[in-house]
């Protein structure tokens, strides 16, 4: 069974830092490319960043300069480290692991960013 399980989330005060975390099971992690994404309320979901399976890594552009995105394929964790939150920042933050090869996709639950004052 495969699991996607994201922590980390939280309440901060604009211009603070958070670290998610998307630890994945039943996959073989270094295989698939792991991406974050955000829901707002009220909004679509929209892509945050990306990294492959070689490290390559890219982000939107309103993550540039604040948020990273990292992996660690012995412990099946993928991070994104995000520093000098805005209260635009706030939604519910998901990761997915995905493998064009394998033809496999897979999304975690959650966690909730809020960013406010």
């Amino acid at each position: 069974q495969v699991q996607l399980v994201e922590s980390g989330g939280g309440l901060v005060q604009p211009g603070g830092s958070l670290r998610l975390s998307c630890a994945g099971s039943g996959i073989i992690f270094s295989l698939y490319t792991m991406t974050w994404y955000r829901q707002a309320p009220g909004k679509e979901r929209e892509f945050v960043a990306v990294i492959t399976r070689g490290g390559s890594t890219n982000s939107a552009d309103s993550a540039k300069g604040r948020f990273t995105i990292s992996r660690d394929n012995p412990k099946n964790t993928v991070y994104l480290q995000m520093n000098s939150l805005k209260p635009e920042d706030t939604a519910v933050y998901y990761c997915r692991a995905s493998s064009v090869s394998l033809r496999e996709e897979y999304w975690g639950q959650g966690t909730q960013v809020a960013v406010s004052s």
